[in-house]
C-alpha cells in the first residue's frame, strides 16, 4: 500500500513550453479595450452604491484575463459584457467575498469532515476539487454556499499561468449521501454561472445511484449547454487521460492514497493558498497594481518565488488558520 497523503498536493511547475494566452482578432481586442476603458477609468464607481470606489481586491480582481473571461461568456457583447462584470462586483461585496462572511474560520465547520477537498492538478494543470456528499455533516444553510464559493476561491488562488478552470470530481459514492435540495443546488448553481464564467474545465461524475441520477436530469435543464458538454459521468479518470495517477485519489483509479484527517489537511490547505495568493498580489503590485493588469504576467513571477516554498508551508502549517489567511491581503 502506498504511503497515505494527508496534506494537498503542491501546485506544479510551470512547465518550460507554457502557452501564453493566445492572441486577440483585431477586432476582439477592440471590445476588450471598450470594457478595460470602462473599468480603468480614474472616475469609474459601482453605480447605485455609497462607496463605488474600487478597492484594491477588486482591482486585483479585475485582470485582462477576467474581462475576456466575461467577454467570451457575453459572446463578445460588450454592454452584456460589462453589465455582468458590473453585477459580480457587487454580487462580491454583497456575499462577502473579501470579508469575514467567507473565512476559513467562518466557514471550517463545514470542512472537518472532509465532504469537499481541493487535491492535486489534472493533465493541463486545473486544480482538482472533490465533492463527497456521504460525509456531509451540516443541515442546509447559507454557510454551506458561502464553503463551497470559498474552495472555489481558493483554486483559483492557487491556478497556475494561463490556467483559468478547475476539474471538478463529484463521488456519489457510499452510503449515506446526503443530496442538496433543489433549490440548493440551483442557488450555487446560478452563482456559478453568473459570476465564475469559464471556471469550470471538466466535471467528472461517478458512482451515480438511480435517485441522483434522477434528480441530476431535473437539475440538467438549467445548465448552460456549454458547461453540459463539459460533464462526464463514470470516466476512467487515469485511463482517460484526464489526471495522472499520482495526483488523483485510490478511490478514482490513482494512487495517491489520500486520506482526510482535518487537523492536518485544514491549516495546510489554507496556508498553501494564502501564501499563493500573497505572492501574486505582491508581484501585482510591483506591475503597478492596476485594473487589466496580465494575471499571466503577475503569475509566472509569482510561481518561481512560491515553488520553492509550496514544500516548507505545508510542512510547517500553522494551526492558527484565520491568522495565515489574513496575510495574504
Amino acid at each position: 500500500m502506498s504511503t497515505p497523503v494527508y496534506t494537498p498536493i503542491p501546485p506544479p511547475a510551470t512547465p518550460a513550453n507554457a502557452k501564453a494566452p493566445e492572441s486577440l482578432t483585431e477586432s476582439q481586442d477592440a471590445m476588450y479595450q471598450e470594457v478595460y476603458k470602462h473599468f480603468s477609468s480614474p472616475d469609474y464607481a459601482l453605480p447605485d452604491l455609497e462607496d463605488g470606489k474600487l478597492t484594491e481586491e477588486e482591482k486585483f480582481w479585475l485582470s485582462q484575463e477576467c474581462m475576456l473571461r466575461y467577454l467570451r461568456a457575453s459572446k463578445w457583447h460588450v454592454d452584456t459584457a460589462i453589465k455582468r462584470v458590473t453585477e459580480t462586483l457587487k454580487w462580491r461585496r454583497d456575499f462577502g467575498v473579501y470579508g469575514d462572511d467567507l473565512s476559513a474560520k467562518h466557514v471550517e465547520p463545514e470542512a472537518v469532515t472532509g465532504k469537499e477537498v481541493m487535491l492535486g492538478f489534472d493533465s493541463e494543470g486545473r486544480p482538482g476539487v472533490y465533492l463527497l456528499p456521504s460525509r456531509q455533516n451540516t443541515e442546509e444553510s447559507p454557510r454551506q454556499v458561502q464553503f463551497t464559493v470559498w474552495m472555489l476561491e481558493k483554486a483559483i488562488d492557487i491556478m497556475g499561468p494561463g490556467v483559468e478552470s478547475l476539474a471538478l470530481l463529484i463521488n456519489f459514492g457510499d452510503r449515506g449521501s446526503k443530496n442538496p435540495s433543489m433549490a440548493q443546488s440551483r442557488r450555487v448553481l446560478n452563482i456559478l454561472q453568473d459570476h465564475y464564467p469559464e471556471r469550470l474545465g471538466r466535471a467528472l461524475i461517478i458512482n451515480v445511484p438511480f435517485l441522483v441520477n434522477a434528480f441530476l436530469k431535473l437539475i440538467m435543464p438549467f445548465v448552460d449547454p456549454i458547461t453540459r458538454m463539459k460533464i462526464k459521468f463514470n470516466p476512467d479518470v487515469v485511463k482517460d487521460g484526464f489526471f495522472a495517477a499520482d495526483n488523483v485519489m485510490e478511490s478514482w483509479g490513482g494512487t495517491c492514497n489520500f486520506q482526510y484527517e482535518h487537523e492536518q489537511y485544514w491549516p495546510a490547505l489554507v496556508a498553501m493558498c494564502a501564501e499563493r495568493k500573497k505572492a501574486n498580489m505582491e508581484r501585482w503590485r510591483a506591475l503597478g497594481g492596476t485594473v487589466g493588469l496580465k494575471e499571466w504576467d503577475y503569475k509566472q513571477e509569482s510561481e518561481s518565488k512560491t515553488s520553492v516554498l509550496d514544500e516548507q508551508t505545508l510542512a510547517a502549517a500553522p494551526a492558527e488558520t484565520q491568522t495565515v489567511e489574513a496575510t495574504a491581503a
